[in-house]
């Protein structure tokens, strides 16, 4: 049956091989059980409730992927969008996480059209590979960032980001963010030495080392300063935590959402999310060198129709966009070629929620380092990039990609202003040939939003 449903033979793998991959690509990304409850947890969401769903939807998302694409590309919530999702719509613009959540499963809905449409697909093919690799790049910078302030070793300052002072509040901000340090290290060297399973054991480790702070009375839970108990409370998974957000998107009181701000939300939702998913599936493929030579991915329709299926879902669940993770390049690496390796990872999601206690009282100081891990991951990705005179209308868009996402904390408009200036830096260097008609489009959109929105 596996044989049948996976091609194991014609994909030259096997059964253990893909099991053990599975399991690679669930221990290298199971820290964004502990990471997106507690980015969402900024608008006022339930952390465990945000767990279960997040669980649940992972495994909805990469089972789709497993049977739909048979690639062994794992999904789950996004980084870079649960924190748009947080930071900018909710805490920025001041919508309830309730609209957040409407937004997300409408532009879902629009996703699935799309990509039964090919729309979604005609556009990862029309933007040049350079622009693909600079985008995965500014994500990683982007994610590294949020880490820096998750951690607070980020904080405002006369230049606009400043280190912080460690001595000032040390038994609370200060050991925290010198812990977040630690942890660094610590997630680093076993990166390094191919542990596997790195980045969830520096979660680990950078956790327990707080724990061991707080005994000795180096850490002092501070309510006021946001330092709480690093103690995770010994008890079952309240799965009745999970009606909290299922199905409330539905509940939104529409006297005091305006329309036109509405429209506005959900628009921005999908520039993100259409241009975030290509990123991230363009990081996982160039990170599991799966792209062709024209920078096509095979299967990338029943691939983008899996992805807007687990966004839907875990926006009628309650967790933000669920989208492909490049952490599935490690399952890769272990021999996975199949989407059973996928649908192991998504087992494993649903498995895991039964541990939600332990994951939603990690602090955010022990899930910082793994974001910028995370980051560094992502960023690789600019050795691909050619830095020589005939390459310059390719590098310097890409390169104002990367810097325009962590400078101004969005990944979307990271992704406007590389297409913009891609395509006008070729146009004004008699290198228009080098355009597709759809980049063009795209251009043309990127300017109106700006306009108009």
């Amino acid at each position: 049956m596996l044989e049948k449903v996976f091609k194991l033979s014609e994909n030259k793998t096997n059964v253990k091989t893909e099991v053990v991959a599975g399991l690679t690509t669930f221990m290298t990304m199971a820290y964004i059980l502990a990471v997106n409850p507690s980015i969402l947890g900024a608008t006022g969401m339930n952390p465990t409730a945000v767990m279960l769903a997040t669980a649940l939807a992972s495994f909805i998302g990469t089972a789709a992927m497993a049977l739909l694409a048979n690639l062994p590309f794992a999904l789950s919530a996004g980084m870079g969008l649960n924190a748009y999702f947080a930071y900018t719509v909710c805490l920025g613009y001041g919508y309830s996480w309730q609209v957040a959540l409407l937004a997300v499963l409408i532009e879902g809905v629009i996703f699935i059209i799309l990509s039964l449409t090919s729309v979604r697909e005609a556009i990862f093919n029309a933007i040049p590979l350079s622009l693909k690799r600079g985008v995965s790049v500014g994500i990683g910078l982007f994610i590294a960032f949020i880490g820096l302030q998750n951690a607070g070793l980020c904080v405002d300052g006369a230049t606009l980001v400043a280190l912080t002072d460690f001595t000032a509040n040390f038994t609370s901000k200060g050991i925290s963010a010198l812990l977040c340090l630690i942890g660094l290290f610590i997630t680093a060297a076993l990166y390094i030495k191919k542990v596997p399973g790195s980045i969830l054991v520096g979660i680990l480790a950078t956790w327990i080392l707080g724990m061991l702070c707080q005994v000795i009375g180096l850490y002092v839970p501070n309510v006021e300063l946001g330092c709480y108990s690093l103690f995770p409370t010994m008890a079952m998974t309240d799965f009745t935590a999970l009606g909290e957000t299922v199905g409330q998107c539905f509940k939104v009181d529409f006297s005091v959402v305006k329309p036109l701000e509405f429209v506005v939300v959900i628009f921005a939702f999908l520039f993100v999310d259409i241009f975030d998913t290509l990123g991230t599936l363009i990081g996982v493929a160039t990170k599991a060198d799966m792209l062709d030579e024209q920078g096509r991915l095979p299967a990338v329709k029943p691939a983008l129709l899996a992805d807007a299926i687990g966004t839907t879902a875990g926006a009628l669940l309650g967790t933000s966009t669920i989208t492909t993770f490049v952490e599935s390049a490690s399952g890769v690496a272990a021999g996975g070629r199949t989407g059973l390796a996928a649908m192991v990872t998504g087992v494993l999601f649903l498995l895991s929620m039964l541990l939600a206690p332990i994951f939603t009282a990690i602090p955010s100081f022990a899930t910082a380092p793994a974001l910028i891990m995370v980051g560094y991951l992502m960023f690789t990705g600019i050795s691909q990039l050619k830095f020589d005179e005939d390459s310059l209308t390719d590098t310097i868009p890409a390169y104002l990609a990367i810097l325009a996402m962590p400078l101004f904390y969005s990944i979307s408009e990271g992704i406007s202003i590389g297409i913009i200036s891609y395509v006008v830096l070729n146009v004004a260097t008699g290198k228009a040939k080098k355009v597709t008609p759809l980049m063009y489009v795209l251009c043309v959109l990127f300017i109106l939003k700006y306009i108009f929105l």
